[in-house]
């Protein structure tokens, strides 16, 4: 496949040939079982310095705190009078009431039930948590759950800038374990079949071998066609790798939008009412283009962000039915 990016018009799109579902060529030989697994130790044996992604940054206000149970433990983030991010215990320890419910006054919060004011200078019976915004995510270190040796940041890819980029965060939630989400990533074999509404032509360049040595080897290589429309296409080529062991990267390498990326980020969150574990995929989206329509699209980034989620949210309907369904089986011993 050449790869250009753009057409005699200044258009990224092609003119595709799209083989009918089931007569696509099959891929499950290449899909090797012991080699998605091998993938997903790696990416299990890497640091993540007890850090977890929480939420996308713009969920987080100065306006109201922001509540979510990350590996079991109750959390509440907060933005103080200068922005700035705040993750503390979800529970007031006076008499356990919500603090997602709380107040934000003056960069603390107020509790709802009997007013206590919290803040960094709670003292030893409420401690606040590490917290990191990376101008996307935002980020909580829970040292007691990750039991890893800390790290005072936690391991952010390479993203296009901001100023020359769109960023969009989607959340989804799935009865599931985090490396049940890593190792649906790790499977790129899957995305014609499984989403043939976005992706066609899907070949797998390169694939690490089990025993990969090296993190320049554990990368695979990819080209595919994202569909637009019947028979119509942009074809790039992308690498998918995790640099940590609850992350899976995928950067466009060649083809229109070269240098963006898409984050999938598994979070435990804890049990459900029947005792299974839940895990939020929590997918950063950052787009990039060199393109004058994208410059022009970045003013109103504020209407394209629902579009990057809703696309986002329609493939993990499916992937997470394949992560729920892994979880399933492995439970079962199967």
């Amino acid at each position: 496949m050449a790869f250009r990016t753009g057409t005699g018009n200044g258009l990224p799109l092609r003119r595709i040939r799209v083989p009918r579902w089931a007569e696509q060529r099959g891929t499950w030989r290449e899909a090797r079982p012991e080699l998605i697994d091998a993938a997903l130790k790696r990416a299990q044996s890497r640091p993540s310095g007890n850090w977890f992604v929480l939420a996308g940054s713009r969920e987080i206000g100065s306006a109201r705190p922001f509540g979510r149970t990350v590996a079991g433990v109750e959390i509440v983030a907060w933005r103080d009078e200068s922005g700035a991010l705040h993750a503390g215990p979800g529970a007031c320890p006076h008499m356990g009431a919500p603090l997602s419910e709380a107040r934000v006054h003056c960069g603390r919060l107020v509790c709802r039930w009997h007013g206590l004011e919290l803040g960094e200078d709670a003292g030893r019976w409420w401690r606040t948590f590490p917290a990191h915004d990376d101008g996307v995510l935002a980020w909580v270190r829970l040292d007691a759950q990750g039991g890893e040796e800390p790290l005072p940041e936690p391991v952010v890819p390479h993203r296009p800038r901001p100023p020359e980029s769109i960023d969009a965060v989607a959340t989804a939630i799935g009865v599931c374990e985090p490396e049940d989400v890593v190792a649906n990533r790790l499977d790129p074999w899957h995305g014609s079949w499984f989403h043939p509404y976005s992706f066609a032509n899907l070949t797998v360049l390169r694939a690490p071998e089990a025993d990969a040595s090296s993190d320049a080897d554990d990368t695979f290589d990819v080209a595919v066609t994202f569909k637009l429309a019947r028979g119509v296409g942009v074809p790039v080529r992308a690498s998918f790798s995790a640099p940590g062991p609850r992350t899976i990267l995928m950067r466009i390498d060649e083809g229109e939008g070269v240098g963006s990326v898409v984050e999938t980020h598994a979070t435990p969150l804890g049990t459900n009412s029947r005792g299974e574990p839940t895990t939020a995929v929590i997918e950063a989206v950052v787009a990039h283009s060199p393109r004058p329509g994208f410059r022009m699209a970045r003013p109103v980034a504020g209407a394209v962000r629902p579009l990057m989620r809703w696309a986002a949210l329609r493939l993990w309907r499916d992937d997470l039915a394949y992560a729920e369904r892994r979880y399933a089986l492995r439970r079962a011993g199967r």
